[in-house]
């Protein structure tokens, strides 16, 4: 298959979803099934067409990068820089070629799961048709070689994620998450903007390769690393958005309130995947300082998080802190240096958290339906606390749940042993050569966080007794269009797709495909140079596993003596220490600082400023009205007084005049020569006087 047919074939593959959105947005109503088999088959085809190409290029073009590109505008020559035009278009590297394939297909099986969860809803067809909208958007940025088409790509999946989030926009819970999604996010992708700014300012293209080349010839923003490393911060503040990452981080939990199967492509794919990419693809711009940066705010985020999705009862929020927290995990990968490991658990990530959500959804679509027919209006079906014993009525959402469970703990034979064992090596290599040990050290205590918050979800869903014996008799197992997306997830689980070596993941075909760039600034990586940091990478990966596995042996022990033996009363626990509790039941207080300080600093802000409108501002125009009144009263008395009065008196002594000479005004010729006569010698006399 040439390279060019490739291209082509990536370009089919970004546009079936788009072409399946149009058609559901003006048709989908008058469509059979209101078109939920048409999107479907276009995500579905082009997760067929994702694998041709990445098989073909990973067996024919590994080490080569296809383009195509156009001039979307010439400037020509502008003053002060020269020739001047703007070239976008798309690339397929074995980057984008693996994350083509995780985008389709997830979103190929949250399209068929969600034929069985969103049946009846009452917007079906525009569901679908903004599911088909993310996709396209998603993709969009894995294709992109240019940043201004990749910011494009990422202004889509924001509005993406804000219909879909809004989805149910009559709840107000929901209309309120997707607002609050979208603001949170313009916040960070205005310091991806001015990165991006910085760096066309002094290269003048916003093409990756071209910055790269740039760089790595000794070509630096306004001629300082400084500025570089500012750039690089400033892009990465667009995945700390996207990504939700520490101190943006408070978006992510609120978007449950969308269908479940929305967050299972958000928190899989295609969202928060974009910030992980984003990292990936631009690491090469990455100097020492940022990526210092980046792993500190990995490791916050990660171990925040994690510590959170230990006291929350919702089963979707436990979840979504538990991507919040493994999204950290990746950023710090790359942060630290194993880029690699990063990518590498962003796709295993992909396939048991895809699952954990979908597998959540079936325990909440059950439980609803057990509810409506108890004509139970008032359990929440989503509040574990209200489960319990669902493993005899839904026993392939349970295994495939305990599956996933396994997989994002780190136990050996899954994918996430791998990914997750290879970051833990990195952040090992990084604390050996920098000191920053605080890394490591949070790294391997939220894995065995992990393992326990995990675990309590399992016990306390599917374990036990449930706590309604008559609802428990109305819980059946979802219909197969929901369980077969399951059981296909759960076998992406396991090592044997991403490795041979059930212990090692650098042996697997992504490690393989996806090496590390170059740096291209000195020292960019760990503070110290490449060869050293693998060295050191290799040997730490020994003393990695051995830890993670028993932290995760630790945080699963004691996940089954509290909540399945009953050895440690938990309640005793959390009373005993309730202000910590307390302080993890509400986030770490996040939300409340930050409605607090920014909501109610920026409502503050906006009442003086009203209070400035309508009292200087509109003072200042009403007082200039007043005056402006006044002056045209005086004016107006002045008008009609003093210049009327002195035209009317000349008037009125023009009339007197007139008046009196009427009488003189005889009209006999004798009378004038009489007048004429006297006046002469009255002249005579007056002069004779004088």
């Amino acid at each position: 298959m040439s390279q060019e047919l490739l291209i082509n074939l990536s370009i089919v593959i970004l546009l079936l979803p788009l072409f399946g959105f149009a058609l559901l947005i003006f048709f989908g109503k008058k469509l059979p099934r209101q078109g939920d088999w048409l999107e479907t088959m276009m995500i579905s085809s082009a997760l067929v067409l994702a694998l041709i190409v990445l098989f073909q290029k990973l067996t024919l073009y590994h080490d080569a990068t296809l383009m195509l590109n156009f001039t979307w505008v010439d400037f020509h020559n502008v003053p002060g820089i020269g020739p001047l035009k703007i070239v976008l278009g798309i690339s397929v590297d074995n980057l984008a070629a693996i994350m083509m394939v995780v985008v389709t297909l997830i979103s190929a099986i949250v399209h068929w799961f969600s034929i069985g969860y969103m049946h009846g809803d009452v917007r079906y067809s525009r569901y679908f048709a903004f599911l088909g909208f993310f996709s396209f958007s998603m993709l969009l940025i894995v294709l992109a070689n240019n940043l201004l088409l990749l910011y494009v790509g990422w202004e889509l999946v924001g509005i993406s994620s804000y219909l879909l989030i809004g989805h149910w926009y009559e709840k107000k819970s929901a209309s309120d998450a997707a607002i609050k999604a979208f603001i949170v996010n313009r916040i960070g992708d205005i310091g991806f903007f001015i990165g991006i700014m910085i760096l066309f300012a002094t290269f003048h293209t916003f093409g990756l390769e071209e910055i790269f080349d740039g760089i790595q010839g000794g070509r630096l923003p306004f001629g300082s690393e400084a500025w570089l490393t500012a750039a690089g911060v400033l892009i990465f503040c667009g995945a700390v958005g996207k990504s939700a990452q520490f101190p943006l981080h408070v978006w992510l939990p609120d978007a449950m309130e969308g269908p479940t199967p929305v967050s299972a492509l958000i928190h899989a794919a295609t969202m928060v995947a974009a910030g992980i990419y984003l990292v990936a693809r631009t690491f090469p711009i990455m100097t020492a300082d940022a990526l210092t940066i980046i792993a500190y705010i990995g490791a916050i985020t990660a171990f925040i998080a994690a510590t959170i999705a230990i006291a929350q009862n919702d089963i979707k929020r436990v979840l979504a802190y538990s991507t919040v927290s493994q999204l950290g995990y990746m950023i710090m990968a790359f942060g630290v240096g194993a880029y690699t490991a990063g990518f590498f658990h962003l796709v295993t990530h992909a396939m048991f958290k895809a699952g954990l959500f979908l597998g959540s959804g079936s325990v909440i679509y059950a439980m609803h339906n057990a509810l409506h027919h108890q004509q139970d209006h008032h359990t929440d079906a989503q509040d574990i606390r209200n489960m319990g014993g669902l493993r005899t009525k839904m026993p392939v959402t349970f295994w495939t749940f305990t599956i996933y469970a396994l997989a994002i703990s780190g136990v050996p034979l899954t994918s996430g042993f791998l990914s997750k064992d290879e970051i833990l090596a990195g952040t090992l290599a990084f604390g050996g050569l920098t000191g920053h040990t605080v890394i490591p050290i949070i790294g391997f205590l939220v894995a065995g966080l992990t393992a326990f918050y995990m675990f309590r979800l399992v016990i306390l869903t599917f374990m036990g007794d449930h706590k309604d014996a008559q609802r428990l008799e109305h819980i059946h197992e979802s219909p197969k269009i929901m369980t077969v997306p399951l059981i296909v997830l759960a076998v992406l689980c396991f090592f044997i797709f991403y490795s041979f070596n059930p212990f090692g993941a650098t042996s697997g075909w992504i490690a393989r495909a996806v090496e590390r760039p170059d740096s291209v600034v000195p020292a960019s990586v760990a503070a110290a140079p490449t060869e050293t940091f693998e060295e050191v990478l290799h040997d730490s990966h020994g003393t990695a596993m051995v830890l993670s596995l028993l932290l995760a042996g630790v945080g699963i022990f004691i996940a089954f003596a509290t909540y399945y033996w009953k050895r440690i009363n938990a309640d005793r626990i959390a009373g005993s220490l309730s202000p910590i509790h307390n302080f993890l039941i509400n986030k770490w207080y996040f939300d409340d600082v930050y409605n607090g300080i920014v909501v109610g600093g920026t409502l503050a802000w906006t009442r003086l400023m009203r209070w400035f409108d309508d009292t200087i501002i509109d003072g200042i125009v009403n007082g200039s009205g007043s005056i402006t009144k006044v002056t045209s009263s005086v004016s107006g008395k002045f008008d009609s007084i003093v210049i009327d009065g002195l035209v009317n008196l000349t008037a009125y002594l023009s009339g007197f005049g007139g008046l009196i000479l009427r009488k003189s005004q005889t009209g006999k010729v004798q009378t004038y020569i009489v007048f004429v006569v006297m006046s002469v010698m009255v002249f005579y006399f007056v002069f004779r006087l004088v």
